[in-house]
């Protein structure tokens, strides 16, 4: 810092001020700083700058995976978000492992972040415990609970799989299915779980049984999985008429499996899935999917942060502020009334 201030022929204290406040300064000023750190090559020691300011400009997003591309296009809106403040993201990842996740939690939390932002609801007692004692802000993300640990921003799985009974149901359906993933120690999919739920009570209350749901291998679900566990499906019950798979990974799978099989898709049966994910755009018949923007999930988490970190921007955030960004029921070619 001392270099660059000679350089710009400016105190130390500017180059500080340019660097941590650029308004503080005048725009001439401001440039003759920042042609100097460029001419110089000066990089910033933001943990130096953290031990007065507290602040380190880091914020941490936790995934269950990063090669499931709904998690990744989350972590692309929350860095969209944040970088006009120049936050940049720590990533770690569980592969939904609950007892992983409190190990990322407070491996983090060594590296003193300004913001944790955590995919799910669903928390062993002690990662919850230092959650809610951080004393940092908290968004959970991917589902929007009564009572977040601080805030939320996501939507209703449980309402995702009343959502996918329904459909099936409407089109005349009294055989329907579902296919998801089991529970492997502290592994397990719990917003996966949760569209389940939803599934099976909306087919219960349709007077529909739910004993077609089918919970086999663990989480993440792949397309393996959704061809492995239509096959146990079909096993049961041959007569299957619509199935609702909770990722349309295991969609794709199921569809593939079929094809295999001989069976018609939706000819013979109907297919639907979640996530709208590429493949199930491209595959054919194309599938018919529940639709959640995940970008935006990202995108409103980051800017719900913004306005908490950067107060004197944006009006006060009410506590336990919880953001709804909802899901879209997309009909394409997997989905139509059995042919009589």
């Amino acid at each position: 810092m001392s270099d660059v201030s000679k350089l710009a022929g400016v105190s130390k204290m500017t180059v500080s001020r340019v660097l941590a406040d650029p308004a503080l300064v005048s725009e001439e000023t401001r440039q003759k700083v920042m042609k100097a750190i460029e001419k110089l090559g000066y990089v910033p020691d933001r943990i130096a700058g953290s031990l007065s300011s507290r602040r380190t400009n880091f914020i941490t997003a936790i995934l269950p995976t990063l090669t499931n591309s709904n998690f990744a296009d989350s972590a692309q809106g929350l860095a969209n978000a944040l970088r006009a403040a120049d936050y940049q993201l720590l990533i770690g990842y569980t592969m939904y492992d609950l007892q992983e996740e409190e190990r990322v939690i407070r491996t983090m939390m060594e590296r003193r972040p300004d913001a944790i932002v955590v995919a799910g609801t669903v928390h062993t007692k002690m990662a919850s415990e230092v959650l809610m004692r951080a004393g940092i802000p908290i968004v959970e993300i991917w589902d929007v609970p009564e009572h977040p640990i601080d805030h939320a921003v996501g939507f209703s799985n449980y309402e995702v799989g009343r959502t996918a009974a329904k459909h099936l149901i409407s089109l005349g359906f009294k055989r329907i299915g579902a296919l998801g993933s089991r529970a492997d120690g502290h592994v397990k999919d719990w917003r996966g779980e949760s569209r389940l739920l939803g599934f099976g009570a909306a087919l219960r209350e349709a007077g529909i049984s739910d004993d077609l749901i089918i919970r086999e291998g663990s989480a993440p679900v792949s397309y393996d999985h959704g061809a492995r566990t239509l096959g146990s499906l079909l096993t049961k019950a041959p007569d299957v008429e619509g199935i609702f798979a909770v990722s349309d990974i295991s969609a794709v799978g199921a569809l593939m499996e079929c094809h295999r099989r001989g069976i018609t898709v939706p000819d013979q049966v109907s297919i639907l899935g979640f996530g709208d994910f590429d493949i199930g755009r491209q595959c054919y018949p194309a599938i018919s999917t529940i639709r959640v923007d995940a970008q935006m999930i990202g995108r409103k988490a980051g800017e719900l942060l913004l306005s908490i970190l950067e107060p004197e921007k944006d009006a006060a955030v009410p506590e336990g502020a919880r953001v709804d960004v909802g899901f879209e029921l997309i009909v394409r070619e997997t989905t139509k009334r059995l042919s009589q």
